[in-house]
């Protein structure tokens, strides 16, 4: 005997019997102690840094009670951006809850979900410097952290369109903590009787007090200094002065920057790479070698990959050849790229470029316009001639 049924009639009685065994289920309204928790999540967002459109993370964070705001911008989601982001978050609401609500992001959790997940150790480390308890949600139940949720939506909508444009991602961070105390200081959860604000003030009081110690969030690597000064850290690599040649150094990756150490001393402090395979270089870096080595000056990384090449174009001209050039490098380190550039523009047309001719131009650090070129006429005063006249008896016409 034929089939009779079809496709849609399946599905309508497939429908049915789910409504009648699996009813729907309601999300039960949640109310908060104050201090009691902090809900947590992860979105992403389009900047641009600099003059690249780059997809960035955002840190999101809502106090429970007062639903005051904490947003923070990495460049990934891994421990040390996780961990930096709370610490931040901690500062700026000036204290610490009894728990922190998230999902089961694997940054956090070893194994297991919701009550049953067990943290990371260097998770579990940094919650008990910081005196919380965890509540890591069930899967795909966006419900049980609704709050933050919403905060994820709110702050695309409102604080990246349009794509904010900023130099670093320290400077984009500093904006958005500007918009979050705006937000702290005009808005009012329809839901709640009171301003954010004026319930912020009230569940300031019950968090706890941060430990005076701050927590170093860093992942940390003891790498050596290679032959071309440069130490590799997460698939990529940054310089360092050359005399520190085949020395151990220790290197701290934070959220979105990273920063070496010798001695117990900060070497230098970089904006963290992206991808794998990249290299940071600091002209400061390698001047002592090239003054030493000056014919691989137009060909060398740290100058390429730094320098503008209008500016090594102008350098090609100069007379003395790589030896000027490298003092000509030698002053964009010393009075910046952008100023030295402003003095060769000015030099004009028909004057033979030279160094020394640029370093007269600089007085005590400050750029003074070259000789001749004046915005004024000098005034000069009219000087009577009679008298002079009547002496060498000169008849005035």
């Amino acid at each position: 005997m034929a089939f009779e049924g079809s496709y849609s009639i399946i599905r309508q009685t497939v429908r049915e019997l789910r409504d009648e065994f699996l009813p729907a289920q309601a999300d039960v309204p949640l109310e908060f102690d104050p201090g009691d928790a902090i809900q947590i999540d992860w979105g992403e967002v389009q900047i641009y840094l600099g003059d690249k459109r780059i997809t960035a993370n955002i840190f999101c964070g809502r106090l429970c009670y007062s639903c005051d705001i904490f947003v923070m911008a990495c460049f990934s989601q891994n421990m040390e951006s996780f961990l930096e982001a709370q610490q931040r978050m901690f500062e700026y609401f000036g204290g610490v809850p009894r728990r922190l609500i998230f999902d089961n992001a694997k940054v956090a959790v070893k194994e297991g979900f919701g009550l049953h997940a067990r943290p990371q150790a260097d998770y579990r480390n940094f919650a008990a410097h910081y005196v919380f308890g965890t509540d890591f949600c069930n899967p795909d139940s966006g419900n049980e952290k609704g709050l933050v949720e919403n905060l994820v939506g709110y702050a695309r909508r409102n604080f990246f369109v349009p794509v904010p444009k900023a130099a670093s991602m320290d400077e984009l961070n500093e904006d958005l903590i500007r918009k979050c105390l705006n937000y702290r200081a005009r808005h009012k959860v329809s839901s709640r009787s009171a301003s954010v604000k004026v319930l912020y003030e009230q569940e300031r009081m019950y968090l706890h007090k941060i430990a005076p110690y701050r927590y170093d969030t860093a992942r940390i690597a003891t790498p050596s200094v290679g032959d071309f000064s440069t130490v590799r850290f997460d698939r990529n690599s940054y310089s360092v002065p050359v005399t520190f040649l085949r020395k151990t150094v220790t290197v701290k990756g934070y959220a979105n920057s990273v920063r070496i150490i010798c001695d117990d001393k900060t070497v230098v402090t970089y904006e963290r790479l992206q991808g794998q395979g990249k290299t940071a270089y600091k002209l400061e870096h390698y001047l002592d070698l090239l003054e030493r080595k000056p014919r691989s000056v137009f060909q060398a990384k740290p100058v390429r990959h730094t320098v503008r090449q209008e500016l090594l174009d102008w350098g090609a001209k100069l007379p003395g050849g790589n030896k000027e050039m490298v003092r000509l490098l030698r002053l964009c380190v010393d009075h910046g790229e952008d100023l030295i550039l402003d003095i060769l523009n000015s030099i004009p047309l028909g004057i033979t470029p030279s160094v020394d001719l640029v370093r007269s131009y600089l007085v005590n650090g400050q750029y003074t316009l070259p000789h001749g070129r004046f915005t004024n006429e000098i005034p000069v005063n009219t000087v009577d001639l009679t008298y002079y006249d009547m002496k060498c008896g000169v008849k005035a016409v």
